[in-house]
């Protein structure tokens, strides 16, 4: 234990929403705010004390409806100091693990002790795009609005789902493998949530969202877990905007909610007789060619552990993040090198609690959700090392090694 380690000493999340559910009308930036205040309320940290925050948001026609700046909005509106510096970063669904990385580079560049990775989305409250001409009048005409959620894509390029089914199918992952994995990854979260893993206090916060009449609502769980899924219902369900292999059920949904992750060097969290969550022994960013989407967090996280200096057998838990099943399913057997029986040994240890497809993915919330979840799961089981991936649009990538042990 070294005093310029990267220690996390809070990380928390509130409960993810549905689209259009409980959450739909607040704003992103409301959201980020207060994951904030409770991110740094639990372990009695001002905001003064806070020297930089790293803040991802992935779906900028959202947090445009409050202009911009969503990073310098939300530390204000959490009651953070005015000269409080905020920097927002869109590296796709990457965002909020790309803010975390952000925050360690800076402490361990000997710059600052304390930083704050947070993340935040609000997909329901999207809004339907005119067209840049209509500024200027139309004569005549129809004008068509554009979606910016439709097709899950970029233009130009592939709708994701395209590239990740197609990329499945060349890695030998089929549809049904997808639902399968998406059956367990709904069922692993209904263990996890029975046995009381996903509870307010420790990766949730309680969110009270108040009423013009009456008492707030309040909300305190993931909503979108579908504990009624089968794998004949995932089996009927049509395949989605071109894809091969992807589904409304093998996939998440377009959801809303907020993390966030309090990072220090180790000899500022003694001074504060902060006790670690977890050290950082390695965070990297990747990319690779756009439509390989699908494998970006398996080379990820070979970066990740080559950087830390450890070999996939040292490794307790990962995560990786189902944008689509198809991520952990061709992402575990690039690490396992195609050996089908390495394979099914990583993916026991897999997204153990379940993942997005149950949890849900708010954007630019998850990234940060995916490395707490490990964290919270890591100290369940009395330490250990694990590692998370998550890929973003036109093949990013994050990763991260962390290191639980009791301090």
């Amino acid at each position: 234990m070294r005093d310029d380690d990267v220690v996390v000493v809070s990380a928390v999340r509130t409960p993810f929403g549905k689209f259009g559910g409980t959450l739909k009308d607040i704003p992103s930036i409301e959201l980020g705010a207060m994951v904030i205040r409770e991110v740094l309320g639990r372990v009695k940290v001002s905001g003064e004390e806070v020297e930089e925050t790293y803040y991802g948001s992935a779906v900028p026609g959202e947090v445009g409806l409050e202009t911009d700046v969503p990073a310098r909005q939300a530390t204000l509106k959490a009651g953070m100091p005015p000269n409080a510096i905020s920097l927002t970063i869109d590296r796709a669904c990457c965002s909020s693990l790309s803010a975390v990385r952000l925050g360690c580079r800076a402490i361990q560049a000997g710059e600052i002790e304390v930083a704050l990775g947070v993340g935040a989305e609000n997909m329901s409250r999207t809004p339907l795009i005119l067209p840049p001409h209509v500024r200027w009048g139309t004569r005549l005409g129809n004008i068509e609005l554009w979606d910016g959620l439709y097709g899950l894509g970029y233009k130009g390029f592939n709708p994701v789902s395209v590239d990740a089914g197609e990329v499945a199918l060349e890695y030998g992952i089929t549809r049904q493998d997808q639902d399968e994995w998406a059956y367990q990854s709904q069922m692993r979260y209904q263990k996890a949530f029975s046995e009381g893993k996903f509870k307010v206090g420790e990766e949730l916060m309680r969110v009270e969202i108040p009423q013009k009449k009456g008492p707030p609502i309040i909300l305190e769980r993931d909503e979108f877990p579908k504990p009624d899924t089968t794998l004949e219902k995932l089996s009927r369900l049509p395949t989605v905007y071109g894809s091969p292999t992807v589904t409304a059920g093998n996939a998440p949904g377009l959801d809303t909610g907020a993390s966030a992750i309090l990072i220090m060097s180790r000899k500022r969290a003694k001074e504060k007789g902060l006790k670690p969550l977890a050290k950082i022994l390695s965070m990297v960013a990747t990319a690779a060619a756009p439509r390989l989407i699908a494998a970006i967090p398996g080379f990820t996280i070979q970066r990740a552990m080559e950087k830390a200096q450890i070999s996939l057998d040292q490794v307790d838990l990962i995560e990786i993040n189902e944008a689509f099943a198809a991520m952990p399913l061709v992402s575990t057997k690039i690490l396992a090198e195609g050996d089908s029986k390495k394979m099914a040994s990583l993916l026991e240890k897999t997204n153990v609690n379940g993942g997005a497809i149950a949890i849900g993915h708010p954007v630019g919330a998850s990234g940060a959700r995916i490395l707490m979840t490990l964290i919270y799961e890591l100290r369940r089981r009395g330490g250990g090392i694990g590692v998370a991936s998550i890929c973003g649009g036109l093949a990013q990538g994050e990763g991260v090694v962390v290191q639980v042990r009791d301090e």
